[in-house]
C-alpha cells in the first residue's frame, strides 16, 4: 500500500532581513496553497515587517487565515505539540530552531514528518554537493535534509509560480496596461518616457553617489525607491523627507519614493522598469524572473563573506560582461580584481555605471537567455514537494 502524499506543511521564518526571508516564505506558501493543495501553517516571529508586504495581516492576531495560509505567530520557544499538530512536511527556514515542544511532537509521529532545512540561495559550487543530504537529530529518532535553491539541475531551483512568466508577458504585452500600472504608483508620463529605474537596496550602498551620476548624465532617468529605502541619501537629494509620494527633478534625474506595495504590485515594478537594483533574496529572484537587466545588492555577511556569494553568482551569471560585473562589485563594497586590484570604493561609479548603461542591450538579451536557463530547472516549490514524496 503506497505512503500517502503529505498533504500538510508547516514553515518556521524568522524576519533577520526585513522582507527578503518573509518574502520567500509568503511566496512559497501560497504557491503550496494554490498550485498543489496542500495546507499551509506560516509561523513567524515578526508581523510588521510581513505586513509590509503583505497589507491585509493583522499584527495584533496569534493565528490568522490570510490567502488560504494559516498564519501564526511564532512569539517565542515555548509550546506543548501533540503529534496531531504537526505537519507532513515541515520547513526551518535558514536554519532556525525549531520550539523544542515540536520537536519532541515530531519525533512521537508515525510516520515521521519530512524535516527540511530551507538553506540560502548561492551560486557556489559545494551546495551541489550539499542538496538533500541527510543529518541526524543528536537526541531524537528524527532526520533532516537540507534543501538549497539554486541555479543548476543538482539543485533545488528558484522559486517561481507556475503561472509567473505567462503573468508577465501577458502584462508587458500591453503597453497600456504597464503606464495604467505606473500612474497608479503617482508615476507622470514624462517619468514612463525616461529609463526607468527601481532601486532597492541596504543602507550602506553608495546610494547618493549613484544619484549625482544620474543626476549629472545626459539621459532622463525616473528612479523609483520604497519608502525606508536609503532613507538619508533619499532625503538629501529630495531636500525633504523621504516619504511616499515625494518626488524631486535635478538635472537628469526624476526621484520618486513609492510606497511599499504587496509582492504581486512589487513584481509589477520590476517588469515596468528599464533596469532593477535589488537586495537580499527574494527581490534578487524576482528580477531574475523579470527578465530585465538588474544589479544585486547582497545581504552583508561577517568577514565579507558574501563578497564570495557575490563572485560566485556574477561568475556564473555575467562571465562575459565585464561592467555588470565592476559595477555590482562597486556597489556592494567588494575589490574589483579585473583593474589592477584597486578597492571598489575607490573606482569611479560615474565611469562604472556609463559601461553598464552602454551594455544594456546585452543584458536584455543576457537576461533572456538565463531565464531560459533557470526554468530548465523546474521551480523550487515543485522540487521540494516532489523530494518530500519520495521521502514518505
Amino acid at each position: 500500500m503506497p505512503l500517502q502524499a503529505p498533504t500538510t506543511l508547516a514553515i518556521f521564518c524568522k524576519v533577520v532581513d526585513n522582507f527578503g526571508d518573509i518574502g520567500i516564505c509568503w511566496r512559497l506558501s501560497r504557491q503550496m496553497v494554490r498550485e498543489h493543495g496542500v495546507a499551509v501553517t506560516l509561523w513567524v516571529d515578526d508581523l510588521a515587517s510581513f505586513q509590509r508586504i503583505c497589507p491585509p495581516l493583522d499584527t495584533a492576531a496569534a493565528s490568522q487565515r490570510v490567502e488560504g495560509v494559516q498564519v501564526r505567530h511564532w512569539a517565542d520557544q515555548d509550546g506543548v505539540f501533540a503529534p496531531a499538530d504537526v505537519a507532513d512536511i515541515v520547513i526551518e527556514f535558514f536554519a532556525v530552531d525549531i520550539p523544542p515542544g515540536y520537536n519532541e511532537a515530531m519525533a512521537q509521529c508515525q510516520p515521521k514528518p519530512v524535516w527540511l532545512n530551507l538553506e540560502g540561495l548561492t551560486a557556489e559550487e559545494w551546495v551541489e554537493g550539499c542538496h538533500r543530504l541527510p543529518s541526524m537529530h543528536p537526541r531524537l529518532p528524527l532526520t533532516k535534509h537540507f534543501f538549497f535553491p539554486g541555479f543548476t539541475g543538482k539543485t533545488g531551483g528558484l522559486l517561481r509560480e507556475a503561472d509567473l512568466i505567462e503573468q508577465r508577458n501577458g502584462f508587458l504585452r500591453d503597453p497600456a496596461t504597464s503606464a495604467s500600472f505606473l500612474s497608479g504608483l503617482g508615476v507622470t508620463p514624462a517619468e514612463q518616457e525616461a529609463l526607468k529605474v527601481s532601486l532597492f537596496c541596504y543602507q550602506h550602498a553608495p546610494v547618493s553617489a549613484l544619484l549625482d551620476t544620474w543626476r549629472d548624465g545626459d539621459v532622463a532617468i525616473a528612479c523609483f525607491v520604497p519608502e525606508g529605502v536609503a532613507t538619508d541619501s533619499v532625503a538629501a537629494f529630495l531636500g525633504g523627507p523621504a516619504t511616499a509620494g515625494a518626488v524631486r527633478t535635478q538635472g537628469a534625474l526624476t526621484l520618486r519614493v513609492l510606497p511599499f506595495v504587496p509582492q504581486p504590485d512589487y513584481d509589477r515594478l520590476l517588469w515596468s522598469c528599464d533596469f532593477n537594483f535589488v537586495r537580499g533574496e527574494d527581490s534578487f529572484v524576482r528580477a531574475q524572473w523579470a527578465n530585465k537587466p538588474f544589479v544585486w545588492h547582497i545581504y552583508p555577511q561577517d568577514e565579507n563573506l558574501h563578497h564570495k556569494k557575490l563572485r560566485a553568482f556574477l561568475a556564473s551569471y555575467c562571465p562575459d560582461i565585464a561592467s555588470l560585473a565592476d559595477f555590482s562589485l562597486r556597489w556592494n563594497g567588494a575589490r574589483i580584481d579585473r583593474r589592477a586590484r584597486i578597492d571598489a570604493n575607490e573606482a569611479d561609479l560615474a565611469e562604472l555605471w556609463m559601461a553598464l548603461r552602454h551594455d544594456l542591450e546585452l543584458m536584455t538579451c543576457h537576461a533572456a537567455d538565463w531565464e531560459k536557463r533557470m526554468l530548465e530547472n523546474g521551480d523550487l516549490g515543485a522540487n521540494l514537494l516532489d523530494f518530500a514524496r519520495s521521502l514518505r
